[in-house]
């Protein structure tokens, strides 16, 4: 998942790429049951360098709200992909906050 961080929250797009449906499963399950979990790792061929974060919280979906265009501006900066699309014009935004943060990280010996 593509995602931007504010400092406070998480936001993912349901951009263009190819889709069969803009009703996408991951939309449904959010506004059925908001509590989410989210896994960022970060691999490395050199094991002792893996890494995870584990988010747990509470997703929403913003729909022209004030706030997405704001969650859009973030993730354009960080996805240059992104420039060349309309995330404004009919697409949705995941917003996830988190209530725990659980980390890992291999030692380096």
């Amino acid at each position: 998942m593509c995602f931007a961080f504010d400092g406070e929250a998480l936001y993912s797009a349901v951009d263009d790429k190819p889709k069969r449906t803009r009703d996408l499963r991951r939309l449904r399950n959010v506004t059925e049951n908001p509590k989410v979990s989210l896994v960022v790792d970060e691999w490395s061929e050199d094991w002792s360098r893996l890494r995870w974060v584990i988010v747990e919280g509470e997703a929403d979906v913003l729909r022209g709200a004030a706030d997405v265009g704001r969650a859009i501006d973030l993730l354009v900066a960080k996805y240059p992909q992104y420039r060349s699309m309309d995330l404004r014009t009919d697409g949705a935004v995941l917003r996830v906050r988190a209530d725990r943060l659980l980390a890992w990280r291999a030692s380096e010996a």
